[in-house]
């Protein structure tokens, strides 16, 4: 069975999360992506774990989970995100960890035994000032099937090698646990290609999650795993996971990292970013303001690359560039502002092409031109099939600031070599 699962999202119980994000929310639009197994998100959180009790239905046998009454084809595996303070070389870092669990009941184990170690009421996120190879095994002594990686890589905050908070080494995050560590998200400011370039990051398998917030699919699904298991269970998706199978582990769809919000290096407030050479050219200062620029993933993975660009690893998982459907109808109409993907004129041709062509991922991935454009204006089709075809540019963002698509630049983007990158479209009929 082919499997397109977004394994690390939030519940409303997180800061800064819409108050949308609950299971109802997420069961209507998961499908409207194409995504049929899902994270829980927050599963530790008191209020969230009582509403997951009562919504959810363990899948008899398999670990995972389905909402009661519903007959939507929609998997929920227990998940969580937690946050952990340590200091090395007299340096505090924070580092931010994806937990997926084989029960609510190991949920209900695991929360018993960090609710001593911080509150876990506090945020659907909790952080605990502990080592990270203490939390390791704290969770693995409560149940060996726990599975647990480091979430957003890159990022400058709350990640392994993030540029603020972050080590330079797995060794340096988890210590004597290392080994137990199998995979690391990628998130939305690197891809596997760039991840590439790090050779101690060979033995992990890479995962690509959205860390949603909200439950619309221009941010929910908008990266995603492909799997094909015989049978969904916990234990197949963790085991294809692990072994890096590529016969298991198709893929993982990537936005464009440009995309993310820290892929340059730059500073918000003064509008200014800028790519890797010319920031250590600049010693990372703002020239407008002469403050310290927020370092972007790009130039942190130029920093622990010992690689050349385009390096492939054998035996490597492929992985497809995409951007939200409603990312690429609101360029083509050329609306603006923050509430653009909301837009009622984005909404009413996306639904239009997903009513024609079963969900997001089949529109962005498997029509043709001539089918699109029986659906939606030419100017549509044509931006949905240059960005499949690698042939758009995305300005890159930088300090919190999202890349954006631009489409009246188009004529200047030649076609991008994307080595490695399968179609997933023939799976997903």
């Amino acid at each position: 069975m082919i499997i397109c699962a977004d394994l690390h999202v939030h519940s409303k119980y997180s800061g800064a999360t819409s108050e949308k994000m609950d299971i109802r929310e997420l069961l209507t639009y998961a499908p409207l992506k194409g995504i049929n197994l899902l994270g829980t998100g927050d599963a530790l959180h008191p209020l969230w774990l009582k509403e997951l009790k009562e919504t959810l239905e363990e899948v008899p046998g398999t670990g995972l989970y389905k909402v009661k009454g519903s007959s939507v084809d929609l998997f929920l595996v227990v998940q969580t995100e937690v946050g952990t303070i340590h200091e090395v070389k007299g340096k505090a870092r924070r580092i931010h960890h994806v937990v997926l669990m084989p029960s609510l009941e190991v949920a209900e184990q695991v929360a018993d035994v960090l609710g001593k170690l911080g509150d876990l009421k506090a945020d659907g996120r909790p952080v605990f000032n502990i080592e990270p190879a203490e939390l390791v095994e704290t969770l693995l002594q409560v149940d060996d099937d726990v599975f647990i990686f480091p979430a957003h890589a890159w990022t400058p905050w709350w990640s392994i090698f993030g540029s603020i908070g972050g080590v330079d080494s797995l060794e340096e995050c988890y210590g004597d646990k290392s080994h137990k560590i199998r995979a690391l998200e990628t998130g939305l400011s690197s891809d596997p290609e760039m991840n590439w370039r790090v050779s101690a990051l060979d033995r992990l398998a890479l995962l690509s999650n959205s860390d949603s917030h909200s439950p619309y699919p221009h941010r929910l699904g908008r990266e995603a795993n492909v799997f094909n298991l015989k049978k969904p269970t916990y234990q197949e998706l963790i085991n294809a996971i692990a072994s890096k199978d590529p016969s298991k582990f198709l893929m993982t769809i990537e936005v464009d990292p440009a995309y993310g919000k820290y892929h340059w290096t730059g500073h918000r407030r003064c509008g200014v970013s800028m790519p890797p050479e010319e920031a250590m050219k600049r010693g990372n200062k703002c020239p407008v303001c002469g403050r310290q620029l927020t370092k972007g993933v790009e130039q942190r993975v130029e920093e622990l690359a010992d690689r050349p660009k385009g390096f492939r690893p054998p035996g490597a998982i492929d992985f497809k560039r995409l951007l939200p459907l409603a990312e690429i109808i609101a360029e083509c109409l050329k609306i603006r502002g923050e509430a653009r993907l909301y837009s009622g004129q984005v909404w009413e041709l996306y639904m239009k092409l997903v009513n024609r062509f079963g969900n997001e991922l089949n529109v962005l991935l498997g029509a043709s031109l001539e089918e699109l454009e029986a659906v939606v204006p030419s100017r549509v089709a044509e931006a949905i099939v240059r960005v499949r075809e690698g042939r758009v540019i995305v300005r890159p963002g930088y300090d919190g600031v999202y890349g954006r698509l631009i489409l009246d630049e188009e004529e200047r983007a030649e076609p991008v070599d994307r080595k490695g990158q399968t179609s997933i479209v023939d799976y997903l009929k």
